[in-house]
């Protein structure tokens, strides 16, 4: 089981998976010297704003992210975070990545995210939401435990 992070006023387990392209679908990301320095990057960037890396892969046109944030951060604004900073800092380490992509973009516009439970599944949630205001069993359902 994930342990809660511990915020403020919170304690939470939130985990996305995040996917998106380079821009023009270049295969860019190949490379072990290109793919150490993303890892790198996204790394620090992750580090200075409280989320945590749980794990990063590359495959040459497209980036696979998943981490772990607090409750104050949007997915959109997460997403618009890491890949922002990671641009900057990629087109700064290697300027000739910068001509391959013209339009001074690193990254594509979009990306997916999907977010990840820790055990539970839609259907036990749908099963214990149905089930609210009536006599149960609860040993079919797993209550979270914050404290």
């Amino acid at each position: 089981m994930t342990k809660c992070s511990i915020a403020a006023h919170s304690r939470y387990i939130i985990q996305y998976h995040f996917v998106w392209i380079v821009k023009y679908r270049h295969n860019i990301l190949e490379g072990e010297k290109i793919k150490q320095k993303i890892s790198e990057i996204i790394g620090g960037i992750c580090e200075r704003y409280g989320f945590k890396l749980i794990q990063l892969g590359t495959d040459g046109n497209h980036i696979h992210v998943f981490v772990s944030a607090p409750p104050r951060f949007s997915p959109s604004e997460i997403v618009t975070i890491i890949k922002s900073i990671s641009a900057r800092q990629m087109f700064k380490e290697f300027p000739e990545i910068k001509r391959m992509l013209w339009g001074g973009e690193f990254w594509g516009d979009g990306f997916y995210v999907g977010t990840v439970g820790d055990g539970t599944t839609t259907e036990i949630i749908k099963k214990y939401i149905m089930n609210q205001g009536k006599e149960t069993e609860h040993k079919d359902f797993k209550q979270l435990q914050l404290f």
